[in-house]
This record gives structure tokens, sequence and C-alpha cells, in this order.
């Protein structure tokens, strides 16, 4: 069964135009002072969502204000009004929409970054007011932590959006949805041995994984044939994993569902297919569920009805020396 059509609106991602660092460089005036900087974020956008968990794991909501934006941008050409004044005292003319995520500088009244992996290693550079904050980028796990992000950008995005769009025969679906079946069968391996992806707490690939599911379910899922959504959902540790998570406030307290949603509509021409109508979370009901959803995975259950599931096999993409060799 073919998927429906998915022709998106052309990404409007570009080389980042500002990298600046918090702390790197001496020379450019960027220290972790209090209330100096501002994130200007947008929730509807998976960039913005794992920072903003980022920002609430770390409990910068005192030395790091959020200014948040909203969830479809208001300019023609996909940017946001607010943001254009930062754009263009940073640089003359700024050719670009002005798009979110920005970290800014209050007192140059410029933007110091809007590259998102940079953000969030900066972040934990705020931790200058002596409160204990978990380390979300603990040592040894670094070469483990870009596996899972690999996987979360190429085994799951990518694979799912090729899975569902428009005018791929048949073979080449059923290849791509393989490949998105071995990742999640290797997370869901993964998880049926413990609460997170790496560790006992949770870490940077626990935000990444998290924010990558939302996707799956509320953009991703939409363009793929019923079919394809269940087998997605047969992986119950999985998704399990991603009710707990979303019973976490850190996590479930930024969930802008109906943001995600008009987000998608406005920037993807295309149709919907069957799976839209066969959701594999209800994340509203798990927002804030306390410790029945944070802290005890057994007994959670994706709410589809799942097939008999068959072994999983590879669980090489996390753990053998071919962990970030996922993508074709």
């Amino acid at each position: 069964m073919s998927a429906a059509p998915s022709t998106s609106v052309p990404s409007l991602s570009s080389p980042p135009s500002f990298r600046g660092r918090i702390g790197h460089d001496a020379g450019s005036g960027y220290y972790a002072v209090p209330r100096r900087y501002r994130l200007h974020l947008s929730l509807s956008c998976p960039h913005c969502l794992r920072i903003a968990v980022t920002h609430s794991l770390l409990g910068l909501e005192q030395i790091l204000p959020v200014v948040p934006l909203p969830a479809v941008p208001d300019l023609a050409d996909g940017g946001h009004s607010a943001l254009r004044p930062l754009y263009e005292a940073s640089a003359h003319r700024h050719p670009g929409p002005g798009t979110a995520p920005v970290l800014s500088d209050t007192w140059t009244g410029r933007i110091v970054s809007t590259h998102t992996p940079d953000i969030l290693s900066d972040l934990a550079r705020f931790g200058c007011d002596g409160a204990a904050r978990p380390a979300l980028h603990r040592t040894g796990t670094d070469a483990e932590t870009e596996a899972v992000g690999h996987l979360c950008e190429y085994g799951i995005n990518e694979a799912a959006q090729q899975a569902g769009r428009a005018g791929v025969d048949e073979r080449e679906r059923s290849a791509v949805l393989a490949r998105l079946l071995r990742v999640l069968g290797s997370l869901e391996w993964r998880l049926a041995n413990g609460d997170f992806v790496l560790g006992d707490e949770p870490s940077a690939a626990d935000v990444q994984l998290w924010v990558t599911l939302v996707q799956l379910d509320t953009v991703h899922r939409l363009h793929l044939d019923a079919a394809a959504v269940h087998r997605v959902a047969d992986h119950p540790h999985l998704w399990a994993y991603a009710r707990r998570l979303t019973g976490h406030p850190a996590f479930g307290s930024h969930l802008d569902l109906d943001g995600i949603a008009r987000r998608h509509h406005a920037r993807c021409r295309g149709q919907e297919a069957a799976g839209a109508a066969v959701q594999i979370l209800d994340w509203t009901a798990h927002i804030g569920g306390g410790s029945d959803a944070w802290g005890e995975g057994d007994g959670a259950r994706c709410e589809v009805a799942l097939a008999p599931r068959a072994a999983h096999a590879a669980r090489s993409d996390l753990t053998g020396p071919t962990a970030r060799r996922v993508a074709p």
C-alpha cells in the first residue's frame, strides 16, 4: 500500500548564521552572567523543544529567561517578526528569515548563537549560582551520545520522512521502513534493560530521543500507511519510555501538540495517509502524570493495539563498532 503524497515546503534550515559561544573565547566577551542572555524559542520546533527541555532539566529558569515565540512564524519568509530586530542588529541587512532558536545578549542587543548543538552545550556553563544540577553529558558517554543522535537524525527522522514521501517506489519505501524499524528495534532492546538510553538518569541522549519520538508520532506518522504505523507502535518499551518522560515536568510541560500540528500543516503541502488516524500515544493524557508516568515503566503500554512481535535482531546499532553508521 502506498503512502499519500507528503510534499513539504522546502526546509528553511541553512548553515547557521551566528556561532558565538558562552565562555569559550575570552575575547568574545560572552561570559556566563546570570540574566544577561535570553533564549527565544518556539516550542513547535523540534530544535527549540530540545533546548527548552534541557533548560528545564538544568533548572535555569531564573538564570537564563526564555522568550516564547508563536508556533507558526508570522512572516511570509518563514521567520518571526519578533526576531527581526535582533537579526538586523547582528548583521546589517541580514538576508534570511528570522528563525528560532536564538540565544541573544541583552547587553549588546545582538544574537550570540542560532546553532542548536552549541546552545545545548553552552547551557551547562550557566551553573554559576552554586545549585546542584544534573550532568546531562556524563564523562565517557560522548561516543554513545553521538551514536544516539545519529540514530535519531538519520535512522528515525530521515527514514520516516522517506517512507512517507510521495513518488517513492515500493521497493525503496520498504527498505527505508525496514531501516526505521531496525533502529526502533535496537532502542527497544536497550530500553527493555533500563529506564534511560544511557545510564540510570536522564541525559542529553534521552532529550533528543524523546523529541524525535514526539516528531515521529505527531508529524511523520501522518504520512505513513496504517500498517506501517502499527509496526512502528509495536515497540512497547520504547513507547512506555516516551510516556514516562512525558510525565516528567521538564519534558511534558513544554509539549505544545496544537502548535506542532499547526506548524506542520503550515509547512506541509501533502495529503495525510491512513496512519494519520492511528495515534501511537495519547500524549496529553501523560503530561504531568506524576509517579504513575514517571519512574514506573512496568505496565506502561502503547495505546495502539499491538500485533504479535517479531524478535529484534538489530542490537548492534547502539552497541557495536558501527554504532554511528545507520544512515546509508
